[in-house]
């Protein structure tokens, strides 16, 4: 695989603890050694005077769309558009068409992503067979075939009993379920917070209980049964609290946050606009603060993407009509660097920590990391320069972003999977 010498940057590697300027190099996919001034020959010198080194991301939260909505992405399109964002391995969800609730259907994205793709992908398998709640998968046999976690995101189980039982065999199997928190008992055709903003945009809105409600139980549950859950896109400030306590009473519980919750607020919402229309939604300036809160402090431990792209005719549609969901594989680093970083809320090392190191733990694989022996999974940032966010130079299908036009820091420059260059853009 030939040699890779990067020299000169600025190193943060959480898995270390080493944080200064120094060189790396790369030996057939993997982190050789990592000190000052080494002098080995290298295939490919990369000088990064001025550039920032982390691990590779890892993006626990990511919709890839195939099979059945390739229009919208596909595994190509998508390892592009995270390479070009600095991650270098990505948990895609199940909630596909059809869903990935056998063996066979998560072994064609695995080994489909091996052929295609230069990025590490992981399917997700759903907990329930078609993710009609009723029945569990055959969970065993898929773990065995090299499925690490179990989700229905989208929804939630809402079968407690049946979600007792995904979790015992969880524990058994040693994988991570990994839950939407969203009781669709509660919804009533919501579609933003509830709050003052949703009179004012004429439109029905989503209380935050809807997502505080499963995830206390699901805490319960995790306490009960010693499973590894872990809580996808927690949105609100109730969260946050719940996460606390469950950690309290024994819950092996992990949670992660997305760039869009902790960065703009109901307040942000236009009615003419469903870039601004996830789920769940936008929720207050409380709700952003503490989720801040809770990333410094570690109650948060991983920051997810749930990437979501769709095409554009189906997002220029009403709010009412328009599917949930924006993109953020490709501005997740630089909207983190530049709302937590810059002003001092996380330093550079817990922004690794949050997007590379801790999630590779709650996932359970071999990355997020630039210690010696180790695969060679790097991303390269320019923090020191700001651009505008341009959604028409992503390389991901999907558009659907509230943050074109946006200010940020935080450029990726290269991107390298397994010792293998898969992004590159040094000028």
């Amino acid at each position: 695989m030939g040699t890779l010498l990067i020299r000169h940057g600025y190193i943060a590697d959480p898995g270390s603890g080493f944080e200064g300027k120094a060189d790396l190099f790369v030996k057939d996919g993997r982190i050789e050694k990592v000190a000052e001034n080494i002098s080995k020959k290298a295939d490919r010198v990369i000088e990064a005077e001025g550039l920032t080194v982390l691990p590779g991301l890892v993006d626990l939260h990511v919709h890839l769309r195939d099979p059945g909505q390739e229009y919208k992405e596909n595994l190509v399109s998508g390892s592009e558009a995270a390479a070009h964002g600095g991650v270098t391995s990505l948990l895609a969800m199940g909630n596909t068409r059809p869903p990935m609730d056998s063996l066979y259907r998560a072994a064609y994205v695995i080994n489909k992503a091996k052929a295609e793709t230069a990025i590490h992908i992981y399917q997700a398998g759903t907990i329930t067979r078609g993710m009609a709640g009723e029945e569990l998968v055959d969970m065993e046999a898929m773990a065995e075939g090299g499925v690490r976690a179990f989700s229905e995101d989208g929804k939630s189980v809402m079968n407690a009993e049946l979600l007792r039982k995904a979790m015992k065999e969880a524990k058994r199997l040693g994988v991570l379920i990994a839950e939407h928190c969203e009781d669709r008992t509660m919804v009533l055709g919501g579609v933003v917070n509830d709050d003052e903003n949703a009179a004012r945009l004429g439109l029905p809105g989503i209380s935050n209980a809807v997502e505080d409600v499963i995830a206390a139980r699901d805490c319960v549950l995790a306490a009960e049964t010693g499973c590894a859950l872990h809580l996808c896109h927690c949105s609100t400030k109730g969260s946050a609290e719940i996460i606390r306590m469950a950690r309290k009473i024994g819950a092996n519980v992990s949670a992660e946050v997305c760039p869009h919750h902790f960065t703009l607020t109901s307040d942000d919402v236009k009615a003419d606009d469903t870039n601004y229309k996830m789920n769940p939604p936008l929720r207050t300036k409380e709700d952003v603060e503490a989720l801040r809160e809770a990333l410094a402090d570690g109650t948060i431990s991983c920051i997810s993407t749930d990437h979501a792209p769709h095409a554009e005719d189906e997002k220029n549609r009403s709010f009412l009509e328009a599917p949930f969901g924006i993109v953020g594989l490709e501005t997740s680093a630089a909207i983190t660097y530049t709302e937590l970083v810059k002003p001092g809320i996380l330093t550079l090392m817990q922004m690794a920590e949050k997007m590379s190191r801790n999630p590779a733990r709650v996932l359970g694989i071999e990355a997020g990391t630039l210690q010696e022996g180790m695969p060679a999974d790097i991303a390269v940032f320019d923090f020191s320069k700001s651009y505008k966010i341009n959604p028409r130079k992503f390389l991901s299908k999907g558009r659907n972003t509230p943050f074109g036009g946006r200010t940020v820091y935080g450029k990726p420059v290269l991107t390298a999977a397994g010792g293998k260059i898969v992004w590159e853009d040094l000028k």
